[in-house]
Parts: structure tokens; sequence; C-alpha cells
């Protein structure tokens, strides 16, 4: 085989848990470190290694992104109760994505990756519909309480100068629930300037859906950040490129993209991005086959999977059971990681390698061989459902032939 290709700057790679671990390991063993003298920083954000270093470890895989530009993460659990009885942890840690979008205040923005046999559940979606949801504030930084009966909840803010405003929220007769909510116009204003940089990049037109009539305050805030941004900055670059920008309200939005053959970004706010992604991903035949990114307005990357850790074939696994786990989101969490290191330290070689990773991966599936969640949904006559090893090694006989 030539020469193992170089990396000169690392990348930042983020360890998970469960199934995605074991396959984050293969991926790495089979079909990348044959190829390139990968070049990481490596961060464990394993659940245990999260609890023993009270969560400091997300927190400094976050800085390391922002020094290196790029980094790929594997699958993390988000613990619950079952969970604190399970790790034996300290406290209910926060999710690691949710902390990592937070440090970066950057746009998630996730494509479904298309293949030969796998027909949408919308027959019409012909092309990738790509979800840019906003990664800061709303529900995921809310403040809520349970509220008793004869009490009075107020949304009070005080200034600078120490002046209050009081609005009341209700006041209730029964018991009840009140949540408080937030976000920041610089804030907003970076997840415009990412999504507008990112339908420039992609040459496709881009929507954005609030619900400003009812939300008048809040959601008319984020349309008109977005409408100042686009006009005072990209609108000359979006007509050059024969792109268009538009704001509708996230109802008729919905009825849209049920309507349309796809081919362009979805920006929603944080909360309405997350259900929207999943709908998309199912709608595309599987979360498993989705790509993942988080662009931050100052040009960090990250890319990870934007599915779970597979918790019921990790039970299996560890009791010596085959698997046919998917590990297609996984793969081009790496593809697209090495990619952007590629194209940022300007090494062809490696944006290469990571395009035939791709291709290699695809082409193994529209042959038929695939893992278990593709075999139940894939047309293809002549398919075959294997392991999740296998499937590993099926890509990498085609990736061999590819880079020669």
């Amino acid at each position: 085989m030539a020469d193992k290709i170089k990396m000169s700057t690392p990348l930042v790679e983020m360890d998970g848990d469960e199934m995605t671990r074991i396959l984050w390991q293969w991926i790495k063993d089979i079909l990348i470190t044959p190829y390139v003298d990968l070049n990481t920083e490596y961060y464990d954000l394993g659940l245990e290694k999260r609890n023993e270093t009270n969560d400091q470890i997300t927190v400094d895989s976050a800085e390391a992104t922002k020094k290196y530009g790029v980094a790929v993460k594997c699958a993390t659990i988000t613990p619950n109760a079952a969970r604190m009885t399970e790790y034996n942890l300290k406290e209910m840690w926060k999710s690691p994505n949710g902390t990592i979008r937070a440090m970066l205040d950057g746009t998630v923005f996730r494509t479904p990756i298309l293949v030969k046999g796998i027909t949408p559940y919308i027959p019409s979606w012909t092309k990738p519909i790509t979800i840019a949801r906003h990664a800061y504030g709303d529900v995921y930084k809310n403040v809520e309480a349970q509220v008793k009966a004869g009490s009075k909840a107020e949304l009070v803010v005080t200034d600078a100068d120490g002046n209050e405003t009081r609005q009341t929220i209700l006041n209730f007769k029964g018991d009840g629930i009140i949540q408080g909510l937030h976000n920041c116009d610089e804030s907003i204003a970076g997840f415009a300037r990412s999504c507008f940089a990112y339908a420039l990049d992609c040459k496709q037109d881009l929507w954005f859906a609030t619900k400003d009539t009812i939300s008048k305050q809040y959601d008319h805030r984020f349309k008109d950040i977005f409408a100042e941004i686009y006009e005072n900055e990209y609108k000359a670059k979006f007509e050059a490129a024969g792109i268009e920008y538009f704001y509708t309200l996230i109802d008729d939005a919905v009825a849209r993209v049920i309507r349309s053959n796809g081919g362009y970004i979805w920006a929603c706010k944080n909360y309405d991005g997350d259900v929207m992604s999943d709908m998309v991903s199912t709608a595309y035949g599987s979360l498993a086959m989705m790509t993942s990114v988080l662009v931050s307005p100052s040009g960090v990357y990250e890319y990870e999977a934007a599915h779970g850790t597979v918790q019921r074939h990790y039970y299996k696994h560890l009791k010596g059971e085959e698997t046919s786990t998917n590990s297609v989101a996984t793969i081009f969490a790496w593809s697209g990681a090495l990619r952007k290191r590629g194209e940022l330290d300007q090494n062809a070689a490696l944006v290469d390698y990571a395009n035939k990773l791709e291709q290699a991966t695809i082409q193994t599936i529209e042959d038929g061989v695939m893992t278990g969640d593709l075999y139940l949904l894939s047309s293809l006559e002549n398919k075959k459902k294997v392991d999740s090893k296998t499937f590993l090694t099926e890509i990498n006989t085609r990736l061999a032939a590819l880079m020669g």
C-alpha cells in the first residue's frame, strides 16, 4: 500500500458510549488508520470519564475544538434516573451536546444520506432537506418550577440601573407549572450568519420559520435579526448565486416541506429543529442515515452522528451476540471532519480519501450489502443483511479498490 496520508493539524476526537463507542473503534481500525496517519487530540466523553472529571472533560473538548477548528464526536449518553444507578453517578450530568453547542454557539446542520433502494416515506422528496437548528437557548437553557395554588407568577426584569419591569404571567387558582426561556441577539445573529454562509456554500435556498404571529416579541426578534442581516450582508450574494432566502410561519413551512421535492435548507429555532430533524430523518428512512455538523459563527466545525448510543445493541454485544448496527452516520461524521480538516489545511489527499470513504459506504449499500435496519427498508432485489463488523469490512473492500 502507498504511504499513509499525513495530517499537519490534529482533529479533536470525542469518544462516546455503548454500541457507538464499539463502532467508533472498529471504524478507526478498519476504515481510517490503514489509509491515514491519524492525528487527533483525544477526549473520552464516555459517561464514566465525565463522572470522574465532574464533566470538566466535556468543557475541555469544546475548548480544544475552538483551538483546532474541527472536531468529530461519537454519540454519548445523557443520563436519566435509571443511568444514575447503572453508572453510579455523582449527579445527573447535562447533555454533552448541549454543553458543547452552548460553548461553540453554533448552528447544527443535519442532512439525510440518500441511497438507491430506499424510497422516502414522502416519495416526492427526491433531494435532501437540510435542517439548520439553532444550538443555543430556548427550552434547553430554561428555568422552570412547579407552582402551588394561590401563587402569583411574574416576569421580572431588572435593568443595569436597578429599575424593574414586571408582567404578571398568571395568578394560579390551582397548582401548575411555569417556564422561563431566553435567547441573546448575538447568538441569533450568529445563527443567521451561519445559515446564510452555509446556504451560499451549498448553493441552496434557505427557509426560516418561527411563530411570530403568536410570539410577537420572542419569535419576532429572530425574524427581524434574520431580515436585517440578510438585507445588509447577504442579499446581493444570494442574488448573484441564484438562490433565495424567505421567511414564513412554521405551520406554513411544514405544509410547504411536505409538498416539496427537497433540495433546500430549513432553518429552525432550537427545539423546532430538534423535532423537525427527527421527522425529516425518519421520513427519509433512518436516523442512522443523517449527517450532522455544528458550525459556529467563527468558523469552527464539530461533526457527529445525529442518533443515540444504540443501547439495546450494546447489551446484545456484551452478551457476545452479533449485532447488525448501522454505522453510516458515524462513518460520515469521520469523513466530514477529515474532509474539513483537509480543506482547511489544503491537504488534497485527505479530502480525496474522505470523499472515497463516503463513496465506498454508499456503494456497499447500493450493492445490496447492509445492516438490519436498512435491510427492512430497502427495495433492492439481491439484498443481504450483515453484522456490524462485516458491514465495515465490506465497505473497506470497496474503499481499498477506490484508493488503488
